[in-house]
């Protein structure tokens, strides 16, 4: 299933503790040369996403597979999975327990289908901010230090950016409140856009917003791309996560229509040190073998830089 599909289907369009006006990375992995991990990798749960919807496994099972099936203990949420029980105490006390008992590590929710946060009609707009107050909530539960959001709403691009800031900075300070850091992936629309969700970051100014910078999400519209590798840049001034898209694999185990490893090297040189979450979206492989080859190839970009 391709992004698109993904908005559609749900019809909305490195991990940093924030901490006294700055953000903090949380502790990595130290090799036995004394030096910090670049980064450590955690699986996002969309890559599993035919599964779930087929009812072949839940929300609960995910994160012990992570571990289990493929050795990674750090995990990223999707919103549709909670099946509606993102307010329910039993059922988050219930996940949160699952993860403790198994030493696995609750990253991120990414949230869809709460409303535009960049709707241009106020109402709307503090509604849908309002809506994502109850996952800023079972983020704080659960142990997550993020909540991911969508920057979208209908209007030229001026309007929607002055409502975006106006409603990510609103949701933002509800973060604060609760030490949640507000996430924004460029996932579409205007918000494919480098230069202007980059904006939208300076716009709200605040160290508990941030972005996601996914590689595989930057169209526009169904005419228009932005280039990747020049939105990842400006992306990375702000970014708490980073969303390693793979949609295919060649004979060397690379995906072939991105370039990791001039991906990383932006990414090294703008000296994040955090959380890369796999996200397998393609349909060449099954869900299993997408995520090992794409643990691999990152797997492989870590040696590159262990020198």
């Amino acid at each position: 299933m391709k992004t698109q599909n993904r908005r559609d289907f749900i019809k909305d369009m490195g991990l940093m503790v924030a901490s006294a006006g700055m953000a903090s990375l949380l502790p990595l992995d130290t090799l036995a040369s004394g030096k910090k991990e670049f980064f450590r990798i955690s699986l996002a749960q969309w890559s599993f996403h035919k599964a779930l919807f087929a009812g072949k496994m839940t929300n609960l099972e995910f994160p012990v597979k992570a571990k289990k099936d493929f050795g990674i203990d750090i995990v990223e949420y999707v919103s549709p999975f909670f099946n509606k029980k993102e307010s329910d105490p039993a059922y988050l006390k219930e996940l949160l327990n699952i993860t403790k008992n198994e030493g696995i590590q609750n990253h991120l929710i990414m949230i869809d289908g709460e409303g535009d946060l960049g709707n241009l009609d106020d109402k709307q707009r503090i509604k849908a901010v309002e809506n994502h107050y109850k996952w800023v909530d079972a983020a704080k539960v659960l142990g997550c230090q993020t909540i991911r959001v969508n920057a979208s709403g209908q209007g030229s691009e001026n309007e929607v950016k002055t409502a975006v800031i106006d409603g990510l900075g609103r949701l933002t300070e509800y973060g604060k409140k609760n030490k949640i850091n507000i996430i924004v992936e460029n996932h579409g629309g205007y918000s494919s856009d480098g230069k202007w969700l980059s904006d939208v970051m300076k716009g709200v100014n605040s160290p508990y917003c941030g972005t996601l910078p996914d590689f595989g999400n930057f169209r526009i519209s169904d005419t228009k791309k932005y280039d990747m590798y020049q939105g990842v840049k400006e992306l990375m001034p702000f970014a708490k996560g980073i969303s390693a898209k793979t949609f295919k694999f060649d004979e060397q185990g690379n995906e072939p229509d991105i370039d990791y490893t001039r991906m990383f090297k932006i990414i090294h040189e703008a000296k994040f040190r955090g959380i890369v979450g796999i996200e397998w979206e393609g349909d060449g492989f099954s869900e299993e073998e997408g995520i090992r080859k794409t643990k691999a190839l990152l797997e492989k970009v870590l040696q590159q830089y262990r020198s």
